[in-house]
């Protein structure tokens, strides 16, 4: 079969976390966000499913280079599920094909491919709009993705504080002892953000929230700023006169306008599609420039694309090929 293999693998949680390390993921995602500025990608697409308690969300796209892949995610996002039932906020799976024959490579957990690839995807756009200096951070929202995005900050900054906040302090305070050790950093929950927010560089925000708490009033000049939170319609974490005051920059255009935190500051009336800075793959790729002045306020709107997800399951897919991991299956029997 031209060299594919017509045996589809199984990579669970375990696999992924194993093959796929967060350097790793930052630049894979990086070179798919270079490879969309060149037009080398299909898509990508997003369909929004609302469900009782939380909701599912599909998004699909594919790379074009010398092999080329497409991969379709399904995740769930139920944000109650730890506390009801003990089970994750956000599941699901990948399905990873070759994108010139459509032959199913992998099913992959997308979980923990989420959970990396949105902190790789902060990281890049940090690179390019945070100072260079940047050395204090705020991270909102406690969970898996809020370490992840602490993690991946202090990959490509030279961090040396972080504030920590959550609606549960207690599970800050315990990011806060667990950061601490693994990243060599300060790190402290807080319950004050505005303080927080006052000493920091940069911030993260990382919540299922539907209103705004981060005002233009309490930031900083010179802070960036990565909005994770809004990845469906309703969610909300920044005010809208911040993003209007600020560089923007989005993962991708049409789709913030929809879900991200893009869609809120349409809908008031204070920017047009036409205001945004740009797309993160125009300034990878050197299109749009990313930080021109130290005081400038920079946001990273990033309601997560398939760009991202499909470049993380091809490094994790290519690392399982090249060392025999994962459980093969063969569907078509």
């Amino acid at each position: 079969m031209n060299g594919i293999s017509d045996r589809l693998i199984v990579l669970s949680r375990r696999d992924v976390l194993d093959l796929l390390t967060l350097p790793d993921c930052i630049g894979a995602v990086e070179d798919a966000f270079r490879l969309h500025a060149e037009g080398r990608t299909l898509g990508p697409g997003v369909l929004g499913v609302p469900g009782v308690g939380g909701g599912f969300h599909i998004k699909a796209a594919g790379l074009v280079g010398e092999r080329s892949y497409f991969a379709a995610k399904t995740n769930a996002n139920f944000p109650e599920n730890p506390r009801r039932f003990g089970l994750p906020t956000i599941q699901g799976t990948i399905v990873l094909a070759d994108a010139s024959t459509g032959v199913p490579l992998a099913i992959i957990e997308s979980g923990s491919v989420t959970a990396l690839r949105t902190g790789a995807a902060t990281a890049v756009a940090a690179k390019l709009l945070a100072r260079r200096d940047a050395r204090t951070a705020t991270i909102v929202g406690c969970g898996v993705q809020g370490e992840l995005q602490l993690a991946a900050l202090a990959a490509v900054l030279p961090l040396q504080r972080a504030w920590v906040l959550d609606t549960d302090h207690e599970r800050a305070q315990s990011m806060a002892a667990r950061a601490a050790a693994g990243l060599r950093l300060r790190v402290q929950a807080t319950r004050d953000l505005r303080a927080a927010l006052r000493e920091s560089d940069v911030s993260v925000t990382c919540t299922p929230a539907r209103r705004a708490f981060v005002m233009a009033a309490d930031v900083p000049p010179g802070m960036f700023i990565a909005a994770v939170g809004a990845d469906s319609q309703g969610k909300q974490e920044l005010e809208p006169a911040l993003l209007a005051s600020a560089t923007l920059v989005v993962d991708v255009l049409e789709q913030c306008a929809e879900i991200g935190e893009l869609q809120h500051v349409l809908a008031a009336g204070l920017m047009t599609r036409a205001d945004v800075h740009g797309e993160l793959s125009d300034v990878v790729a050197g299109r749009r420039p990313g930080r021109s002045r130290d005081d400038e306020i920079t946001v990273f709107d990033s309601s997560g694309t398939a760009l991202q997800d499909v470049a993380a399951a091809v490094a994790v897919y290519e690392t399982a090929r090249a060392t025999g991991r994962g459980i093969e299956v063969k569907i078509d029997d």
